[in-house]
């Protein structure tokens, strides 16, 4: 946060008053760089309904793999990474679940669904973290496929 303050010319205190904290200001950032990723993902997803939310989030789960920042970031802080994108320590599990939930109310009917659509969003969010960080969870290397694979299977329409 100093490295940063200096960089844009303000004191650390006066960071801190914009931004919260680092926790805060990385969850600010992912979220920046991941919500176009998601809207892009989804923009360039054949099919449709369920089918196309499974590949749009396999797609979306392979770039966030293939970025370096993201890759750099959960090797370099893993503990750090899990705690701010994945729980209540930051909001990016919140946005993603209300995205989600957008993105079930647009492309599915509620009526089709296996749970309640905020229900269903917060599972579909928990599939990708667990392909996502499988290799910080379990040491298996990630896979975004089972991510499209266990959407699918979900979100049957």
């Amino acid at each position: 946060m100093q490295d940063l303050a200096t960089e844009i010319g303000v004191s650390r205190a006066t960071l801190f008053r914009w931004v919260g904290g680092r926790d805060e200001l990385l969850t600010e950032v992912l979220w920046s760089l991941a919500e176009p990723t998601l809207r892009d993902a989804v923009a360039t997803a054949s099919g449709k309904g369920g089918a196309k939310l499974a590949g749009a989030l396999e797609s979306f789960t392979a770039t966030l793999l293939a970025t370096d920042y993201f890759a750099t970031f959960l090797q370099r802080e893993p503990e750090r990474a899990l705690r701010v994108l994945t729980t209540r320590a930051g909001s990016l599990q919140g946005r993603m679940t209300t995205a989600m939930q957008e993105l079930l109310e647009e492309h599915l009917d509620a009526a089709t669904l296996p749970m309640d659509p905020p229900d269903m969003a917060y599972l579909l969010v928990r599939v990708v973290e667990t392909f996502l960080y499988t290799d910080m969870i379990t040491g298996e290397r990630a896979d975004p496929a089972k991510v499209g694979q266990a959407i699918a299977a979900l979100l049957r329409d």
